[in-house]
């Protein structure tokens, strides 16, 4: 009786030894990760999966040109394991965020190895014709030489970024930001496809060396969303090609379509430079009438992120019409027409195809 009283004890003790396993694996729950953007989230989530628990700083139809951090955004970057941002000085107030948080996590700067297009204040606003020479510029490489992500512990430290760029001091933008100074490179480099496989890749290289147990499910998530990547790339370049000479000029809210255009042949123009932050020179609104009168620029595109009265008076001003609603920064709700990353680019650029005209 008593060693039958014994091996029902040690049976029950195995039991609750074979629980206690998965339940403290499952307190663990997933990866706190933070990504400052809604298109970088998105980019974030399809790699991570269910294996990270995401936080996006600056949700869909946000302005992150604009966006001021806020206790909860601090928390959330404090908590996290890893923290994804663009980079190229796009998140003008990301260094005092991280002071705040005490961040000790690994940052990733998803734009490494990126050759960016070089942008310089007035370049595109004083000859808006010299827009395509602009990828003629790339200084990437030494750009990010330096970061190492698995070396980004110490915040306190200026950034390789910020060397680069020496005269331009994140904590001074509020005090002195003149609209398009947003530093020497244009950072919306997820407007390219090609560009966005190099931002997977990062995501998906930091992922597996933060949680090495689930590398092969990121890496096969990595695998479908670049074959999808590369399938729209394709669908996008056969549609642009049908466009005439005449009829690849295209005008936006602000300068954020570069390489787009450099990557299917088309020519952006803005009354607005790199950033949102500041209202367009009436110098520069000026001359870009004048312009588009003169090459007869038929439609102007307003953009979710940004106030729509200026171009709809650029565009009474000129005789144009108001071809659609493009999304250069942000997606949007999940019932808009750009949830995704995939589905903003496809939308953008169907509806630049239906305004300028290709059947």
């Amino acid at each position: 009786m008593k060693s039958r009283r014994v091996l029902l004890q040690s049976a029950a003790a195995l039991v609750a030894l074979s629980l206690a396993g998965p339940v403290a694996a499952q307190s663990a729950g997933p990866m706190p990760v933070v990504a400052t953007f809604s298109i970088l989230g998105d980019m974030v989530k399809r790699i991570g999966g269910k294996h990270i628990a995401l936080t996006t700083l600056v949700g869909p139809d946000g302005n992150t040109h604009i966006y001021k951090p806020t206790p909860a955004a601090a928390r959330s970057v404090s908590e996290a394991k890893v923290l994804f941002v663009n980079g190229l000085e796009f998140e003008g107030w990301l260094d005092r965020l991280i002071a705040a948080s005490d961040f000790k996590g690994i940052r990733v700067v998803a734009t490494q190895g990126i050759e960016p297009i070089a942008y310089e204040e007035g370049e595109g606003h004083d000859d808006h014709d010299k827009h395509d020479d602009h990828g003629k510029k790339h200084a990437e490489e030494k750009h990010h030489d330096k970061h190492d992500h698995g070396k980004h512990d110490d915040h306190g430290k200026k950034h390789a970024e910020e060397k680069h760029h020496g005269k331009h001091d994140h904590d001074k933008h509020d005090d002195h930001h003149a609209g398009h100074d947003h530093g020497a490179f244009d950072p919306h480099a997820w407007q390219s496809l090609k560009l966005a496989v190099t931002y997977v890749d990062n995501i998906t290289a930091a992922f597996a060396k933060a949680d090495p147990a689930n590398a092969a499910t990121f890496y096969g998530n990595r695998a479908v969303y670049v074959a999808e990547i590369e399938a729209l790339d394709r669908e996008i370049r056969e549609n642009m090609a049908r466009l005439p000479s005449s009829r690849r000029t295209v005008v936006t809210s602000h300068d954020a379509f570069q390489y787009f255009g450099r990557d299917y042949g088309l020519t952006f123009l803005a009354p607005q430079g790199l950033s949102t932050e500041s209202e367009a020179a009436a110098q520069d609104v000026a001359r870009l009438i004048v312009q588009m009168r003169k090459e007869k620029i038929s439609a102007v595109f307003i953009e979710n992120i940004t106030d729509s009265r200026l171009l709809e008076q650029i565009a009474k001003e000129t005789g144009a019409s108001v071809g659609g609603t493009l999304y250069p920064g942000a997606l949007s709700g999940p019932n808009g027409p750009a949830p995704t990353y995939l589905d903003m680019m496809k939308h953008n650029y169907r509806t630049l195809v239906e305004a300028l005209g290709v059947s």
